[in-house]
């Protein structure tokens, strides 16, 4: 199944001379959904997760049914200040200013082996912070998962571990 052919394209948005990729199609197509996470589930299970990393929060839409495929636990990564109870933050910088992600303090385990789940790469910033998050707390993150990737951002290049992908957009 040509994946592509189930993700709107919709110019100027948010603003004007962005292109966005709605996945939401995807989604609403119960097969291309089926086979997106199908496929996800066989790009990672060499990585042996025992935990799978959604980051907030269409990245929540892959990391948890593929945790549910895979037999495996999930954790949420959010923006600050939406998850309860003890968290662990880190706070990244971005062309103007600085953004700050967290998990819950019992989240993650030294050791454990991870994968990051996100809808999309672009330019790889906040990929790049959960990784560093996670790797903070000595947790074993093994790779990093997206549906699709805006090659021409380059944001593979900030990863630190290896970079899975399905689609590519080279515009």
């Amino acid at each position: 199944m040509d994946l592509k052919e189930h993700i709107r394209a919709i110019p100027d948005f948010p603003k004007e001379g962005i292109l966005f990729y709605d996945i939401s199609t995807l989604l609403h197509h119960a097969e291309a959904w089926k086979s997106a996470v199908d496929q996800m589930a066989e790009r990672i299970a060499p990585y042996e997760p025992e935990m799978l990393f959604g980051i907030e929060s269409r990245g929540f839409l892959f990391a948890a049914p593929l945790a549910y495929k895979m037999g495996c636990g999930f954790a949420m990564i959010r923006k600050q200040s939406k998850l309860p109870g003890e968290t662990i933050a880190y706070t990244y910088a971005l062309e103007y200013g600085t953004d700050t992600i967290e998990i819950q303090a019992d989240a993650a385990e030294r050791g454990k082996r991870v994968v990051i789940v996100d809808d999309l790469l672009a330019t790889g910033g906040t990929m790049a912070a959960a990784v560093n998050l996670l790797q903070r707390l000595d947790a074993d993150v093994r790779a990093v998962a997206c549906l699709a990737e805006l090659t021409f951002l380059h944001g593979r290049s900030r990863m630190e571990v290896p970079c899975e992908t399905l689609l590519t957009y080279d515009s």
